[in-house]
């Protein structure tokens, strides 16, 4: 018989999150996890959803690269003007979500997020390929266009403009530095008792306690 979703499943044996492997203050705990995806994961250890908020209350959530992280926050890139953007605008909560498959690991970011500054955003534009620096230019985010050779004649002429000089990072296009208050660590775990560790930040100082799965 032709297994069913309901049917798809996996028992999590690789590995355990006990309190004595945590760390005080999340960021440390997230490094050692960052540095083992990095060296064992198959797929983008950096990819992560992110989850922002528009107007309405109607949640909005997709793929990104993380860029930076550090004891102040996790710093993606992107443009302004794109729906995230805007919806950031509005409403500067977000939500990220790392999973790694491998590893049997998964890490949920709750936060303000703020824009980080431009000296750190232009220091980011310049370390990118060429092509990706035009590609900021070339393409409207989230705006409708006609198809997609209206992207292939922009960055044509892009090219052509900037054949002889690197092009300066555009005003709408930069970072954002979500700020955390809720840090939860989750290793799977035989028999679906995972382990949870949460972290939240009250009064200045980290808190950790442990969820049931």
């Amino acid at each position: 018989m032709k297994p069913t979703i309901a049917d798809l499943r996996r028992d999590y044996t690789r590995d355990g999150l006990t309190e004595a492997q945590a760390p005080d203050e999340p960021h440390l705990l997230f490094a050692t996890w960052f540095a083992q995806a990095v060296e064992i994961e198959t797929t983008e250890a950096n990819a992560m959803m992110l989850a922002t908020v528009d107007e309405h209350g109607q949640p909005h959530l997709r793929t990104l690269l993380l860029k930076g992280f550090d004891e102040r926050g996790f710093v993606f890139f992107t443009n302004y003007q794109s729906a995230k953007g805007e919806q950031l605008a509005t409403q500067p909560r977000a939500a990220m979500t790392f999973w790694w498959h491998d590893l049997e690991r998964q890490v949920r970011i709750e936060g303000q997020v703020e824009k980080v500054s431009d000296e750190e955003s232009d220091v980011y534009f310049h370390s990118r390929p060429a092509g990706s620096r035009l590609g900021a230019w070339a393409s409207p985010q989230s705006q409708v266009i006609a198809g997609r050779e209206v992207l292939e004649q922009r960055l044509a002429a892009l090219e052509i403009q900037y054949a002889e000089d690197q092009p300066p990072r555009p005003p709408h296009w930069g970072g954002y530095r979500l700020v955390p208050q809720v840090i939860e660590f989750w290793q799977g775990r035989a028999s679906r008792l995972h382990d949870r560790l949460r972290y939240q930040l009250q009064d200045g100082q980290w808190r950790r306690e442990r969820l049931a799965p």
